[in-house]
This record gives structure tokens, C-alpha cells and sequence, in this order.
């Protein structure tokens, strides 16, 4: 193989990998709004379980499940970061918005009161959907439209996705990755101070 060859593979499994990243995402989030709602069902769930340990077990694989999706579409959503994918690759415009959302969330769980605080998870439901939102409806509309030729809804389309209109997805991009900067500071902060409290006298 020359260097031509090899340049084009790594190229294409570049764009394959991506792709697949955000195909996936749909899905992840819609299993972590999914998992949100399901909080009520699963805590009443507990208390038929005869037995202590299988209702610690089973609230225990839950909560980790639940965190888990949400870390992963997070974590996931780092592709709408980079100026250079999001202008090469057709992606859902608005999925550095849905990212810092996700990450709101995150930040939210750890400094908040966890599960016992129901205003909490009911605000935290809210943010997911409206991230759920702005990911799945502008790449249903967006990339996925541009599939098909001869839509009516190819404008749409084309202000939906990224590679189409840089003129909006690259200031989203930037100011996605600040705005998760800034949240990150403030985590980072939050520990620190966590971690060299003072522990209280008895």
C-alpha cells in the first residue's frame, strides 16, 4: 500500500467510527431520558422485594445503569468539539448544545443531594429531554434528510447539519466547548474543596 492508500483508510475509518458515534447517540439518549422516567416505577419496584439485599441490589444496578448511559452520551458527544469534524462530517447542529446540557446533568448529580432531592431529578429530567431534543430532532431533520434526494426538506436539512452550514455550527461548537469548560472548572473547584474540608467535630 502507498501513502495514498493508507491516508484513505485511516481517513475512512475515521468517518466510519464518527458516524457510528452519532448513530448511537440517538439511541443513547433516548435510553437515558428512558431511564429518568423509569426513577418512579423503580423505586416503587424496591419495596416488593421480600428480601433487603435484593432491593439495595436492584436500585444500586439502576442508578448505575442510569449514570452510566448519561456518562456515555457525554462522553459521546465530544465529536461536536472539533471545528474539523463537524465540518467535514454531516452532524445534528445542535449537538454541542444537547452535550452541555448532558454535562449540566452530570454536574448536577455531583453536587446536588442525589436522589433524595425529587425537585432535583425532576429539573435533571427536564434538562435530558430538552438535550434529547435538540440531538434527535435536527439529526432526524438534518443528516438523515440529506439522504434523501428530491426532499422538500432539504433547506431544513441543510441549516440542520453541520457540514451545511458552518456559519452556525462552528460558533455552537466553541461556544459549547467553553461553556463545558466552564462547568468543568466548576467541578474541578467543587472537588477540591470537597476533598480538603474540614472534618466536622463531633
Amino acid at each position: 500500500m502507498n501513502a495514498d492508500q493508507v491516508a484513505g483508510l485511516f481517513n475512512a475509518g475515521e468517518a466510519f467510527v464518527e458516524g457510528t458515534i452519532a448513530a448511537a447517540l440517538v439511541i443513547l439518549w433516548i435510553l437515558t431520558v428512558a431511564l429518568h422516567l423509569a426513577r418512579p416505577y423503580m423505586a416503587k419496584t424496591t419495596g416488593k422485594f421480600t428480601l433487603r439485599l435484593g432491593a439495595d441490589l436492584w436500585w444500586i444496578i439502576y442508578v448505575g445503569l442510569r449514570d452510566i448511559m448519561l456518562l456515555q452520551v457525554f462522553l459521546g458527544s465530544f465529536i461536536f468539539f472539533y471545528p474539523d469534524v463537524i465540518g467535514s462530517k454531516p452532524l445534528p447542529v445542535t449537538g454541542g448544545l444537547a452535550a452541555v446540557l448532558a454535562f449540566v446533568v452530570l454536574l448536577m448529580k455531583l453536587m446536588g443531594k442525589g436522589d433524595e432531592d425529587l425537585r432535583g431529578m425532576q429539573i435533571q429530567t427536564v434538562l435530558l429531554g430538552l438535550g434529547a431534543a435538540l440531538y434527535i430532532t435536527p439529526y432526524l431533520f438534518g443528516p438523515q434528510t440529506q439522504l434523501l434526494t428530491g426532499s422538500r426538506l432539504l433547506n431544513l436539512s441543510n441549516v440542520l447539519t453541520t457540514s451545511q452550514n458552518l456559519a452556525l455550527a462552528e460558533p455552537l461548537a466553541y461556544i459549547s466547548a467553553a461553556l463545558v469548560g466552564i462547568l468543568g472548572i466548576v467541578a474541578v473547584v467543587y472537588n477540591f474543596r470537597l476533598s480538603y474540608r474540614q472534618p466536622q467535630a463531633q
